[in-house]
């Protein structure tokens, strides 16, 4: 019976063991993802503008700005007051740190940016072209607008929560997405489409991330187009987002699988 019982311990010691090494490493892995990459990157390499979503801040796309890191570019995670600001100064602020950053060095900058993050891009890439411009791409961007705003945007709560610039991304001809011009640069679009918001989807026509509908990502011209199933939210720290992302920089389209879809055929809009 002592036998059993000094066996069991042994046994229960190294159980507590692999459980706390298990432990150990899944925090270091969990501090590695999370913890920005504070290594020298080439001064010839090329650059990268990221550019976050409504009620969001400069960490929103840490994740992706590792896995950028990690890839040689040069990263500026540029931030702006979404929720207070109108559409005109917000693009003046991200464009003030974008002339401070990157602008017209001789070195290509690239755009990736999330949600109203892509509206704010190509407006300030509408007012001011830059000579070094590279690639651009959009995550779960309503560049058509959005249908939530739509049907709440007139509400009070709605108008005091999210603010001036929120109320401006409506689906109607005078909102801000409808008053940016066409793309003159190779720009791609990723779209999500799963949606795990009840109380959003019946806003929202056809498939969507559960904010943006996958029809409302879409430019006509843009070079290329994936659907991925992830949401809105999460799309952020979706690896085969990030690994589409540093696809288009490199080679300027997406890299497709079976779990995703493309098109830039004439049905876009």
């Amino acid at each position: 019976m002592i036998r059993r019982i000094l066996q069991w311990g042994v046994r229960m010691r190294r159980l507590c063991l692999v459980v706390l090494a298990a432990g150990i490493l899944a925090g270091l892995t969990w501090l590695g993802l999370m913890i920005p990459i504070w290594v020298g990157v080439a001064p010839t390499a090329e650059q990268v503008v990221l550019v976050h979503g409504l009620g969001r801040n400069e960490k929103a796309m840490l994740l992706l700005e590792n896995r950028l890191t990690r890839a040689g570019y040069e990263v500026h995670a540029v931030d702006y007051p979404s929720l207070s600001e109108d559409p005109g100064a917000l693009v003046s602020r991200v464009g003030e740190q974008v002339q401070s950053c990157c602008a017209n060095n001789g070195r290509p900058v690239h755009f990736v940016a999330h949600s109203l993050g892509g509206l704010i891009s190509r407006s300030y890439l509408d007012r001011q072209p830059l000579d070094n411009l590279g690639k651009v791409v959009l995550i779960g961007t309503p560049n058509h607008g959005s249908e939530l705003v739509d049907r709440f945007g007139d509400l009070w709560l709605f108008k005091v929560i999210m603010g001036p610039t929120a109320e401006a991304l409506g689906t109607d001809a005078k909102s801000l997405p409808h008053r940016i011009g066409p793309p003159y640069y190779p720009l791609g679009i990723i779209a999500g489409n799963r949606s795990i918001n009840p109380l959003t989807r019946p806003w929202i026509n056809g498939a969507s991330d559960g904010v943006v509908a996958v029809e409302s990502t879409k430019v006509k011209g843009m070079a290329d187009f994936l659907e991925i199933k992830t949401t809105h939210a999460f799309m952020r720290y979706d690896p085969r987002v990030a690994d589409a992302i540093l696809h288009f920089l490199d080679v300027g389209t997406f890299l497709h699988s079976s779990s995703t879809r493309s098109s830039t055929d004439s049905n876009s809009k």
